[in-house]
């Protein structure tokens, strides 16, 4: 078990896995349509955006948290 000091590091390496994995899947899918030769392009496109998501999330976070605390009211 990791220390509670590197979860914001683990959710933005989940949450940029998971979100470019499916944005890119979808993204090949609709300029090469669904066929047998999606897997390799979209695997590479996976890659790549992975790349941008991973940093971009680390770098983001702590603004989109203090947008949101300025959105949403907390609870009492």
């Amino acid at each position: 078990m990791l220390s509670a000091k590197y979860r914001g590091v683990v959710f933005a390496l989940c949450m940029s896995l998971l979100m470019s994995g499916v944005m890119s899947l979808v993204i090949t899918i609709l300029n090469l349509g669904l066929s047998a030769r999606v897997a390799l392009p979209w695997l590479r496109a996976w890659l790549f955006s992975f790349v941008i998501a991973f940093p971009t999330i680390v770098t983001v976070s702590p603004a989109v948290n203090t947008l949101v605390g300025c959105i949403v009211a907390d609870e009492k």
